[in-house]
Parts: C-alpha cells; structure tokens; sequence
C-alpha cells in the first residue's frame, strides 16, 4: 500500500477517513462544495470499504444519513462545505438527539484568519447547533506533525464513542482548512514524512492497528450486559434482576396480583443501541428479543401489554397473549377509562403518541415506572415516576409459565375489551369500500410481506397506526422520527432507511412528502426499493381533528393549506413510477409481492374533511357499546 500525500490537507483528510473505517463506519453522506474537498476526496478513496453516497441538498442528506444510522445502529459520517450548508444540517440533528440517533458531521469551514472579515460563504460554525450534539469541537488547523495526527486520530475516536455513549447523538466537528483544497502541492515539502509513513508505519499499520470495529470502548455496566452478555455469570444477571424488581415492588409476594399493566411505548433505543454488538446481530433477531423481554416480564407479573402501533410488540404478537392494541379507543369509554384505572405502570421506551391515554395516566396518577437506558427525562406527565436506566432484556425474571387471565380479574378485563373493540374495529373496515385513509394503516398491517421494514409519517399516519394497526406476527418492522415529531427531511429518512433493501414501504401524506421532494434527488444513487404509499388529501389531515377546524377563514388557507399537486406530473420530474390506487383490492395487489428495485408512489386519494368527520363520529363508538366489566379483585 503506498501513499503519497500531495499536500496537508490531503493526509489529515486521509487520517480521519482511515481512523473512521478502522472504527467500523460504513456510510459517508457528502454534499457537494469547495472548502470540504479535502474530506470528499479522502473518503472516496476508502471506497469500497466506506459506502459513498453524494446527496445535493443539505437537508435531504443529513436525513438520509438519519436513515442509515438507524438501519445500521453505526455513525453515518456527514461532511458538507462552510458557510449556510451545514445550517441546513439542524432539523436532522434535533431529531438525532430526541431519537437517539448516532451521526458524525463534519463541517468544513475557513481558517481563523479568514473569519470576522466579510470572507466569502463564512458564517460562525462553531456550536452551530447549540446543545443538541452530544459533543461539539472545533478540530485544529492541518499540520504535517506526527503528534498532531495522534491528536487527530484520537479525536476522531472519541468523537465516534460520545455519538454512541452513553446515548446515541450527533456530534459536531468544525474542521478548517487552508488553501490548496484540491490535492495539489503547498509550501509543505511531504515527501520525507511520505517516504517514512511509506516504509513504517503504513505497512506495519501501527498507526491504526489498535483500531477494531469491535473496540471496547468505555461503556457503562448497562450496555456491557446487553452487547456482552457472556461477559456476565448467569447469577450475576439474575442478581441485578433481582435487584431491579425489588425496586419496582414486584417480587412475587407484591404485585403480581395487582391492579398493574405495562405500556410498550417507543423505543427509540430497539433497534440502534441493541444493534451495536461485536456479534452483530441480525436487526430481526434484536427486536425479536426485544419483544421477547416484554412477553416474559408480562407473563410472569400476568399484566396486559398496551403496545404502541410503532412498538415492534404489535407485529410480534405471537410472542406476547396479553397484548392490548385498542387502548385509545377502549379508553374513550368513560367508563371503562375509570375501571381499568391501574395501581402501577411500567413504561418500556417513551410514551405512546395516544393523547388519551397520556390524559388517562394523568387523571389517576398512578405509580409508573420507566425502563429505558438513555439518560433523558422521558416523563412527560411528570407523574409519580422512578427512572430505571437499563434495557429491558436485562431483567430476568423466573421462566414464566402461561396463565388463565382469569388469575388476574384486571387483565381479564383488558383482555374482553380488546377482544370487543377489535372485532368492531376489523368488521367496520372489512365492510368500508370507499378510501378511507385510516383503512390503509389497517390493511398494511396484515397484507405486507414479512419483515418489511416500513417508516411511518408523523401527523396523520402515525395516528391512524396507533389507532387500526392489527395485531401480527409478520415481523414488520416499524421506523419512523418520533424525536422532534417533525415533517423534516420524511422521504429522505426513508430512503435512508431502504437503501440496500430489496423492499421496503413508507407510509406517508401529501404534505410530509411534499416538504422533502429535494430527497427524490437521492434516486440515482439509491440502491433497493421503496414504495410509498401516498395518502393524498390535499392538505393537512391532522389540523382538521382541531378545534382550530372551526374557524373558516383563517383553516384552509394558514393551517389546511391545500397544495394541488398531480403527483403524475411530479413522479414524471424526477423518474419516479406512480401509480394511482382505485381500490382496496388494487392496494393490496400491489404491496405483497413487492418489486426489488426503484422508488414507486402508490397515491391513494382521499377525501380529508370526510375522513375527519368518519373519526369523531366513529372512534368514539368502537369500545361504547362494551359492557361495564365487572372486577372482583
């Protein structure tokens, strides 16, 4: 392996693309500018190691490197130029944090001397976004001095540690280069250092032989129990389990027989934290292990499971008999709502996104208990609530056996509601025929192939989910940015997601999809397919559930905002194929099998002030004909 590095910049760029690859990075997001050449050409040259995926605009890029961390549970490394690029970078950055997402971002920037001096394309980059990296640091100027590559290359490193642990994040380096940017010759003379680098220490690798993808970095106990479990006795794990359910009051003389349930909320942490093992597991086997986790903390305490649409529990039901899917609906019977009225709740991962059942919790203030690893504060509710910051699959339990729900009269009645409101909801949509846009969650849930990886809109989509998202056992897994909960960057995250996969779904609106058509860009680049499923209805489904939806003028125009698109024409723009859905038959037909290749729109075009009107006139309706269920506990 020879190297001939033309000038500094040229081998700081490679000590830093080198030391990433060492480290286990396999995407590096680029968008295209002048001041960051040095760092473009560096990890091009680690092609085929480091996948390379050029993206133009900013905002589409940094949410497609979104999207792969998420896939891969590793850093995306994101580089742009200086000046407003990398402001464009922000809204991924805040959603990385709230959803706990690792990414490298690297922006170039100009000298020191060239700042504060009406400099061309120069802004302040340093904390650029404010407090929402995990770390932030402005790397020094490039020199050709031995020490500073090792204070580069352990820079580097403990930038990808603090984008990893203790939480998932961003981090953000500041990188400033001097002219020449391009590998031409400076007024550095290279070739002695080149000539020693040659004969030495590149082919040796002692420079980055203590580098490992698997790299035992400093980790806490938690997350060395969970990547490392064979670093653990049995009768170790068993101790620390032990000891977590004596603080949740759950041993077998206390709460078992209780008025208790537990809520398997988001987990932004399923699939990135459990994910990153020097084994490497399979994202399938993580969240079957994941939901394995829940069942059997379930079973052996016989509590119902209220599992959020996004939650893989819904598309793992065969693991889990005591899964509740209907809860926002059983809970709008008043009361049903005062007579499932839990003593304890165990929150897995972050609240669900049911406003009633968030107002529920709040009115009956029971003792709730949150396991999740991450250090953030995750209630909302600001109830009577212990944080326990481990994973949920460290908490061992004695091997469960089934039971009769009738052992436990709450769970029993759990269990009829669901049952009831289930069938209400399954026979009223069998027998829908017209584009219901609420019908689409439903039949995605039961007509996908298995272990599609799907991503989920927020707004309406991710509400229609949580409402009429069945019960499977497909293994569908379920991506969506319920950080921030913004429209930011949808198709990009997506396509993030899908690429390198044979097929996968995303289920969006108009507006989401509109807000990010710059990520149609990414298609001659994108390997793999994704069909996105297009609920169209002209505007903003969500506002109409307001009570701002009253008020006409200002709705249509300030919150509706209808934007008339023929999404034909704009498909045509950017060689994407559409197709226009006229039936749920039609729907069905094309979702399973899906094509391997391509990007695809499915549009399904609805009606958004019907739709609207269906769900006040009909949530309300599911669980209210259910019997008052009796308690003799």
């Amino acid at each position: 392996m020879t190297i001939n590095f033309r000038n500094v910049n040229e081998l700081w760029a490679y000590t830093l693309a080198e030391t990433t690859k060492r480290l286990g990075l396999c995407c590096a997001v680029i968008c295209p500018g002048s001041r960051s050449t040095p760092l473009a050409i560096a990890f091009s040259q680690q092609k085929p190691d480091i996948e390379v995926i050029p993206i133009l605009d900013e905002r589409s890029a940094a949410f497609f490197a979104l999207g792969r961390a998420k896939v891969t549970g590793k850093p995306t490394v994101l580089v742009c130029t200086s000046g407003t690029a990398g402001a464009n970078f922000y809204p991924a950055i805040i959603e990385a944090k709230e959803s706990r997402v690792p990414l490298l971002v690297l922006t170039a920037d100009r000298p020191q001397e060239l700042r504060d001096c009406h400099s061309g394309q120069t802004i302040d980059q340093l904390r650029l976004y404010g407090n929402y990296p995990n770390w932030q640091t402005e790397l020094a100027i490039p020199s050709p001095d031995w020490r500073m590559l090792t204070y580069l290359r352990q820079t580097i490193i403990h930038a990808w540690e603090r984008s990893l642990y203790p939480v998932p994040g961003a981090v953000h380096l500041n990188l400033p280069f001097r002219d020449p940017l391009a590998p031409t010759p400076d007024f550095f003379d290279l070739s002695e250092f080149t000539s020693k680098l040659n004969t030495k220490e590149l082919q040796a690798e002692e420079f980055f032989a203590h580098l490992d993808p698997n790299l035992d970095l400093p980790i806490t106990s938690d997350k060395l129990i969970r990547n490392n479990p064979n670093k653990l006795s049995d009768t170790g794990r068993i101790a620390i389990s032990q000891q977590i359910l004596q603080a949740l009051g759950l041993q077998a003389s206390g709460l078992q027989a209780s008025r208790g349930l537990i809520i398997a909320g988001v987990s932004q942490t399923q699939i990135s934290q459990t994910q990153i093992s020097q084994t490497q597991i399979s994202q399938t086997q993580n969240t079957k292990e994941y939901c394995e986790a829940i069942s059997r903390l379930a079973i052996y305490l016989n509590f119902p499971v209220l599992a959020e649409g996004l939650s893989p529990v819904r598309n793992h039901s065969d693991l889990n008999p005591n899964i509740i899917s209907t809860y926002d609906l059983i809970l709008r019977n008043r009361q049903l709502a005062q007579q499932l009225v839990p003593e304890v709740v165990i929150q897995i991962g972050e609240m669900p996104t049911s406003k009633i059942l968030r107002n529920w919790l709040i009115s009956n203030d029971a003792k709730r208990w949150i396991i999740d690893p991450c250090d953030q504060n995750l209630d909302s509710l600001h109830g009577r609530t212990t944080h326990i910051r481990t994973a949920v699959e460290n908490i061992q339990v004695p091997e469960p056996q089934a039971k009769d729900p009738s052992t436990n009269p709450y769970l029993q009645m759990w269990l009829a509601a669901e049952i009831q409101t289930r069938k209400n909801i399954d026979k009223t949509l069998a027998q829908k025929s017209d584009l219901f846009e609420g019908k689409v969650a439903w039949l995605l849930s039961q007509v996908l192939p298995p272990h599609t990886p799907l991503f989920i809109a927020n707004s309406m989509p991710v509400r229609d989910v949580e409402f009429f998202w069945k019960p499977n056992s497909l293994g569908i897994k379920p991506f969506f940015n319920r950080g921030a909960n913004g429209i930011d960057g949808t198709l990009s995250t997506a396509l993030g997601i899908s690429h390198g996969q044979q097929n996968s779904v995303m289920l969006t609106g108009d507006l989401a999809l509109l807000h990010d058509t710059n990520g149609f860009l990414l298609s001659n680049k994108f390997i793999g397919h994704l069909t996105i499923v297009l609920i169209n209805n002209n505007g903003g489904g969500i506002f109409e559930m307001l009570d701002i939806a009253k008020f006409e003028p200002p709705f249509e125009e300030l919150f509706a905002t209808p934007q008339n698109i023929d999404f034909t024409k704009l498909c045509a723009t950017y060689g994407v194929e559409h197709e226009l859905i006229s039936s749920w038959e039609d729907l069905c037909q094309r979702l399973n099998p899906l094509p391997t290749k391509g990007i695809r729109i499915l549009e399904v075009r609805t009606n958004r002030k019907t739709d609207a009107i269906w769900r006040k006139e009909n949530l309300e309706k599911f669980a209210a004909r259910i019997s008052v269920l009796s308690d003799d506990s």
